[in-house]
């Protein structure tokens, strides 16, 4: 891309929360907050090209190709000189080299940036012996790109509103449906349910439990099979949709977003609940199972089961105005009622 373009996508990166760049420190916007990494004495940090002077007042490092183990003794050898830090390039086989240098360079503080070029090498680069590399250098193209490898982090969020019910009844039987992660997840946490695609309920996972069950902290009991969740690229799904292998978007009651992949979807008949809720002029509602582990979450944090929850009573949710959707996709163009 252009200089103009370079500038541009740059100060894009600087909005979705990306603090350090590789880039030549001109192309930074005037009055950024962004640190740059490039090989250039005026960059924050400095990338050594051979046995090039160290500039003071300078982080310093060196980038490396991996190809085989005599290259992670090489790296290790010139870290212990004393870089602040490395970037790592590895060809073909990635995990147990840069295992094999966390392992190493841990010891010695010196931090490690690996490279990578795509939104699932970006999440896989920092999960790494659970301690990760330090950082990333993702060669994105698109903004698109870098918001999904943020998702992959679980450094996106979600805007919640406090809504308040205003219609609670009991519909029948209806399937509903389980969605089984393989994740763990903490209280506070659960997906995004809802009738219509824009005001969608935060729905709890199981993991507090109750006197006759016991927690299932990777389980969330999310809702009738029409219900709409919000999957990891901004589309929508039907619970009915989701099946193993499918990846979803967990939530916490700040409205900050990670991904899970599901290990298992159950539908099962049983007993129903409708409940409505109101945002200001919008008007969402969600048809639930009727049991007491199934719980949104109210501002705070504080839980409550849809069997205690009354009229008047508030809950979070994510809440904007209606588009139309095709497959999934919103249209922000086409006019669409939802009841």
């Amino acid at each position: 891309m252009g200089k103009s373009g370079l500038t541009k996508f740059l100060s894009n990166l600087e909005s979705e929360g990306i603090r350090t760049v590789y880039a030549d420190p001109k192309s930074i916007p005037a009055n950024s907050k962004l640190v740059s990494i490039y090989p250039s004495s005026s960059a924050k940090m400095v990338v050594l090209e051979r046995d090039a002077i160290k500039p003071k007042g300078k982080k310093v490092g060196k980038k490396f190709k991996v190809l085989s183990n005599n290259d992670i003794e090489k790296i290790f050898l010139e870290a212990k000189k004393g870089l602040d830090f490395v970037i790592i390039e590895v060809a073909d086989w990635k995990i147990i080299p840069l295992e094999n240098i966390i392992a190493k360079l841990h010891k010695i503080h010196t931090q490690i940036f690996a490279l990578a070029r795509t939104p699932e090498e970006v999440r896989k680069m920092f999960s790494i012996l659970e301690i990760g590399v330090d950082g990333v250098i993702f060669e994105a193209s698109t903004i698109s790109d870098v918001k999904e490898a943020m998702l992959y982090l679980g450094t996106s969020t979600f805007d919640l509103s406090e809504a308040k019910i205003i219609d609670i009844k009991e519909v029948g039987d209806g399937e509903r449906v389980c969605v089984d992660t393989a994740s763990m997840l903490h209280k506070g946490e659960g997906m995004l349910i809802g009738s219509r695609s824009n005001f969608l309920f935060l729905v709890h996972n199981e993991s507090v439990g109750s006197s006759f069950t016991s927690p299932r902290p990777f389980r969330v009991n999310a809702g009738a099979v029409h219900c709409y969740t919000v999957s990891p690229d901004g589309n929508t799904k039907y619970l009915s949709e989701l099946e193993t292998g499918a990846e979803v978007l967990v939530i916490n009651s700040h409205g900050k977003a990670r991904r899970a992949t599901v290990g298992r979807s159950k539908i099962e008949r049983r007993p129903m609940l409708m409940i409505k809720a109101q945002v200001n002029d919008e008007i969402g509602g969600i048809i639930a199972q009727d049991a007491e582990t199934i719980r949104f979450v109210k501002p705070g944090g504080h839980l409550v089961s849809v069997t205690h929850l009354k009229k008047g009573d508030t809950v979070l949710v994510y809440s904007k105005g209606a588009t139309g959707r095709h497959f999934g996709m919103e249209v922000v163009d086409e006019y669409i009622l939802e009841k």
